[in-house]
């Protein structure tokens, strides 16, 4: 579905099936703050996740995550938490847009220990794209 569909994230809760096609941790953020319930206990099916993206999941109740690439970052904070989780390649730290450097979330998240820190910058990098 999330490869057939050429979405972003697919998102499973149940007998409930949603697309997303935003790019970055949009869709997943805005589902913690406007629907958490759908996350909690769901099954997520995400192109690419790092640590910003793993954080907002632990922070949903997410069940289970299958995805394309996954940074180390990302696995070091699931590592020891209830969320399955499968990839296909593991990469030291996700690229920016332009391929030319970290991803903005990557790098605030790079030294964060708990999601709860990690939703912290998050929270501070959508406020500086908003203002």
């Amino acid at each position: 579905m999330l490869h057939e569909g050429g979405h972003t994230l697919v998102v499973a809760n149940g007998n409930v099936f949603r697309t997303f096609d935003r790019r970055g941790v949009a869709d997943l953020y805005r589902l913690l703050r406007e629907e958490p319930e759908f996350l909690r206990g769901a099954v997520v099916a995400d192109k690419v996740v790092g640590k910003a993206a793993a954080a907002l999941m632990l922070l949903g109740g997410v069940a289970e995550l299958h995805t394309d690439i996954i940074s180390g970052k990302a696995i070091e904070l699931l590592h020891g938490s209830s969320l399955r989780y499968a990839y296909d390649l593991e990469v030291p730290h996700i690229i920016n847009r332009t391929r030319d450097g970290w991803c903005p979330l990557e790098t605030r998240c790079r030294d964060c220990r708990t999601a709860e820190e990690c939703l912290t910058q998050i929270e501070a990098f959508i406020a500086s794209r908003n203002a």
